[in-house]
């Protein structure tokens, strides 16, 4: 189902890493080439993240070299790597033209963390209290490999402007490519420590995921393919900001089947202009109907990111809003106490307002979770991805 025809990026030619196994099917026959290596070279590719054609042992020496003219090589390299003290690892990964972006493998834990918090808190909206797998009635994971979330980039930088995130301080500097999204994936693969397993994956690090909409659609279809890294749709979130047409279009193009974690992070106009221009293009009751329409399967919900903001969107009374805005749509709740970046003095609420929040949500009838900070002393938490060494291009102020 999530395997059909998309379109190309413009101006771009497409990386070999980028093709599917029919596409590849298609390239080597043109070079002379039996189309049955293209499975075998997809497998080595995206199934053993294996970037190399040297190294794909099974293949003629001739049609490896054929692999290296056409330009197959990694799409990314490990700069540095910064682990927290509770596991959490942020990758700085540079692309080949020197563009950098960070990434984040989030390794899930158990055990209480602040009271109200989520039990098993990673970055994942699939794995909030509530396994996705576990809702449709599907076998649940049952292995004792540890569980990694991996949060990944899809833009250098980013043009949404959000005053709490780290991301688009310097603005947007260019799109990624489906291989260098797809690329970080396969990096990030390698460097699990013995004993994990990627199990989702959240496009929710630098860069609003559908303002590169053709990149991000191929990258899905990539990392959802069977023969492939073959991650589950499930167990895949793309998160947005919210651009309304977009949003249609991921539910149209994939049917439902990826999951769509939306930022709210305020319930007036006012509020969310302020704090998300998108706002001002996409405002909220356009936002809400397009979730409205979206196609959800059966016993799926929607996210609503909300990132509580002191003194901005943190009451008692903005939760009753909250939950009276959300009336009719089938949503659960991650609250973001959100964590500190460089430009910008805005900062969380005190916690018993945290609690007064999710508590008033929780009355209303919602799932709600507090999500707690994983990775934030080295800057790996939510809001905090930054593009390294770039001047602010705008500082945001109190007000």
């Amino acid at each position: 189902m999530l395997h059909g025809p998309f379109m190309l990026l413009p101006d771009r030619p497409l990386h070999p890493l980028a093709r599917t196994p029919d596409e590849w099917s298609e390239h080597l026959a043109s070079l002379g080439e039996r189309r049955f290596r293209a499975q075998q070279v997809f497998r080595w590719l995206h199934g053993r993240g294996v970037l190399d054609p040297a190294q794909m042992t099974d293949l003629p020496g001739s049609l490896r070299q054929k692999l290296m003219d056409d330009g197959l090589g990694p799409t990314t390299a490990l700069v540095e790597l910064r682990r927290s003290f509770d596991g959490t690892r942020k990758l700085l990964v540079r692309m080949n033209d020197g563009a950098t972006v960070e990434s984040v493998l989030i390794p899930a834990v158990s055990g209480p963390g602040k009271p109200g918090e989520m039990p098993d808190a990673d970055a994942s909206t699939a794995d909030d209290g509530e396994s996705e797998e576990d809702e449709e009635g599907e076998e649940a994971y049952t292995h004792s490999k540890v569980r990694v979330t991996q949060c990944i980039s899809t833009q250098v930088g980013c043009a949404m402007g959000c005053v709490f995130c780290a991301s688009g301080v310097a603005g947007l500097k260019r799109h990624l490519g489906p291989e260098e999204i797809v690329g970080q994936v396969i990096l990030g693969k390698n460097l699990l420590d013995e004993g994990e397993v990627l199990q989702n994956v959240v496009l929710m690090g630098m860069g609003e995921p559908l303002h590169n909409y053709d990149a991000t659609a191929r990258a899905l279809r990539l990392l959802t393919h069977p023969q492939g890294v073959a991650l589950s749709s499930r167990r895949v979130t793309v998160s947005t900001s919210g651009l309304v047409p977009e949003i249609r279009r991921l539910g149209e193009d994939f049917h439902g089947q990826i999951g769509l974690a939306v930022s709210l992070h305020a319930t007036d106009e006012e509020t969310r202009s302020r704090l998300m221009p998108i706002n001002r293009k996409y405002p909220l009751h356009q936002l809400l109907q397009a979730l409205h329409d979206y196609p959800l399967p059966p016993r799926r919900r929607i996210t609503i990111e909300y990132t509580l903001v002191s003194g901005k969107n943190d009451s008692v009374e903005e939760a009753g809003r909250l939950a009276s805005l959300l009336h009719n749509l089938r949503v659960k709740i991650n609250l973001i106490p959100m964590n500190p970046i460089d430009a910008s003095p805005l900062g969380p609420p005190d916690w018993h307002r945290i609690y007064a929040f999710q508590n008033e949500l929780i009355r209303r009838g919602y799932s709600c979770f507090i999500r707690r900070k994983r990775g934030d002393d080295v800057a790996a938490a939510c809001g905090q991805l930054a593009l390294r060494g770039a001047a602010p291009k705008v500082r945001v102020h109190r007000g």
